[in-house]
């Protein structure tokens, strides 16, 4: 067999790999490819481009993309305008502030935004975790301003740290929110928001200011007394119609806009039901007059300093998180059905942005809803005018028809809210999950009972911790497997996964599957010692010759650290004291790089014994006198 030999990695200056691994950590999708080699005027248009994802298609924008932006913007402020009230009251705040995030926040997006398919506006989520974070303390009922102020205040906090985050292009950070603590963290979210209605549905006045589910249940059963028949008669019956509509979309899709349509057409004949029979003097409680008018100036309401600083920045930073992740992965969703790209970057910019202006025009934590974008979608949206639409719409509303929502009933709103969250629970994704992988099966349990019985960010909280930790356990315990000879053929594979591969006597073939560094050295050394020393017994017991030759196929370890090569030189040590030779298999240029600086005198890095392939190694090695297997 020849024999490759193993060539040195060519010399690099310190500032040259510098800029790689800058490059890679921070630009993977290398975002100046576009401007090289272009002209100055051109370079200038393509800056403007990617700073104002507007300017890429406006220019090309025609009447017959207008209408079908048109339809979709219209379907989804039908949608809008009912949730955006009900989610501002989910957050205890004044019901008018859920118009005024669904106003200006798209307005913002559809010039910064790269997604064509992203509906903006109000969530439930974000809404709870951003009320009962600073619920609890300040009382939205005891001193309102304050707390609209701090609102206000956490949604700035939130979208300059979703901004820096795409400036700075740290959008990884996000990534420890992964997809089994998403999916338990918003279905526990959703059950703690279907209850927290019950207020509403049953038109209870006393009601507990705790999220977990306990509370929440006592504080219903203990005020049986407040209970009204005739909200619970109304609630049950919007419910119902509102539940119907949602099941009829997702049986047929074409049907989209009965599912769409539904809360408003709720929202107007409750209301005329209640300002016809005057129901609101007899239990059921309505949201009352609304200002009416576009969004007033709160730069003057930002709160930077007192004794709940410290409160708005961890709820604006706790609902940046979940908010931006909620959004990116809404609008990637959509991008892959529809096959074309979103900037993960830009995206956290735009969104960042958004609720900055937003904090500054009395609108609170914005992002691209799940509900609402499916819509967009299914009408037919084309390009991110939607949205534009969308904040016309609510624009009209706002200046001339809220008087109309006077005589609103809160029973439905907290219909309209059940109705939407609901859609947060995935079973189908939790089957599948428990299917792949016990362990992030696990984190979403933990991620779902810590919502539902502890409170929404203490959930969060121990989901991650569970996710990070898992996350340390494959890097503190990497995985090393023995490999084997498949006969008939020069492959090498792991014994306990291929049945029919051979030990080769004489040779301990090992693969380390990580990189080696102070989180894993030690461990390494333990378990390569139980390696050689198990060899040893099982070469004994056949009455083989002893071992000769350590093997490591290195082709995963992508980088060592100081401790990774104090950790190869403590093995080359070890094994000379038995009289084994340590070879080494595929290093990578940067781990070889590293082990030869260390390796001034020669001793573990010689080059007759390093090679490319384990095959190449134990055919080499056999011949020069270690025990040769014939199928080799």
């Amino acid at each position: 067999m020849e024999v490759h030999k193993v060539v040195a990695p060519p010399r690099r200056s310190t500032a040259a790999k510098l800029k790689t691994r800058l490059k890679e950590t921070f630009f993977p999708d290398d975002p100046l490819r576009q401007f090289r080699g272009q002209p100055n005027r051109t370079k200038l248009i393509r800056a403007a481009q990617y700073i104002f994802p507007i300017l890429q298609w406006c220019p090309e924008y025609s009447f017959r993309l207008l209408k079908s932006d048109a339809v979709s913007g219209l379907t989804i402020a039908s949608l809008a305008i009912p949730q955006g009230i009900s989610y501002a009251k989910l957050a205890n705040l004044p019901p008018i502030v859920g118009l005024y995030s669904s106003f200006v926040p798209p307005l913002v997006y559809a010039v910064l935004g790269s997604s064509r398919d992203l509906a903006v506006g109000p969530v439930s989520i974000a809404s709870l975790i951003l009320g009962s974070m600073l619920r609890q303390q300040v009382s939205p009922v005891d001193n309102p301003l304050l707390f609209l102020q701090l609102a206000f205040t956490s949604t700035f906090f939130a979208g300059l740290f979703q901004a820096s985050l795409g400036i700075l292009r740290l959008g990884f950070i996000i990534d420890f929110l992964s997809k089994a603590t998403l999916i338990g963290f918003m279905a526990g979210a959703a059950i703690i928001v279907s209850l927290q209605q019950l207020k509403a549905l049953l038109g209870i006045t006393h009601f507990t200011k705790q999220m977990s589910v306990i509370p929440v249940l006592s504080s219903v059963f203990h005020h049986t007394n407040e209970w009204s028949w005739q909200t619970i008669v109304m609630g049950v019956c919007f419910l119902l119609f509102l539940l119907a509509t949602r099941h009829l979309s997702m049986k047929k899709p074409k049907l989209f806009w009965v599912s769409a349509g539904a809360p408003l057409l709720s929202v107007i004949v409750s209301t005329l039901i209640v300002f016809v029979s005057r129901a609101d003097r007899h239990g059921i409680s309505v949201i009352g007059k609304l200002q009416e008018g576009l969004n007033p100036p709160s730069w003057d309401m930002l709160q930077f300093h007192g004794s709940h600083l410290g409160l708005v920045a961890k709820t604006g930073l706790i609902t940046g998180i979940v908010s931006l992740t909620e959004g990116i992965a809404v609008g990637r969703t959509f991008a892959a059905v529809k096959n074309y790209h979103v900037d993960g970057n830009k995206e956290m910019i735009a969104i960042g942005l958004m609720n900055v202006v937003g904090s500054a025009t009395s609108c609170y934590v914005t992002t691209g809803a799940f509900s609402r974008s499916a819509v967009n979608n299914n009408a037919g949206c084309k390009t991110a005018v939607s949205n534009i639409v969308m904040s016309v719409t609510v624009m009209v509303a706002l200046l001339f028809l809220m008087p109309l929502f006077e005589y609103t009933p809160n029973v439905v709103l907290g219909a309209i809210i059940v109705t939407a969250v609901i859609g947060l629970i995935d079973l189908p994704a939790a089957r599948h999950i428990w299917r792949i992988d016990k362990f992030d099966f696990l984190v979403m349990l933990c991620a779902f009972f810590g919502v539902v019985f502890l409170s929404v960010q203490n959930g969060l909280a121990i989901a991650v911790g569970l996710s990070l930790f898992k996350l340390l356990m494959q890097v503190t315990r990497p995985k090393t497997v023995v490999m084997g000879n498949i006969p008939g053929t020069d492959v090498y594979r792991n014994l306990h996964h291929y049945k029919e591969a051979q030990r080769i006597p004489g040779f301990l073939v090992l693969s380390i599957e990580s990189p080696v560094n102070f989180a894993n050295s030690n461990y390494l050394t333990e378990r390569t010692s139980r390696w050689i020393e198990e060899c040893e017994e099982e070469e004994a017991q056949e009455k083989h010759s002893s071992l000769r030759f350590l093997i490591l196929e290195m082709s995963a370890v992508n980088g060592v650290d100081t401790n990774g090569v104090s950790f190869f030189k403590e093995l080359k040590k070890t094994t000379a004291k038995k009289s084994i030779e340590l070879v080494f298999v595929n290093p990578l240029s940067e781990v070889m790089e590293k082990l030869q600086r260390a390796d001034e005198e020669e001793e573990f890095m010689r080059p007759e014994f390093l090679f490319l392939t384990v095959s190449e190694a134990v055919a080499s090695l056999s011949l020069k006198g270690g025990p040769y297997l014939n199928n080799v």
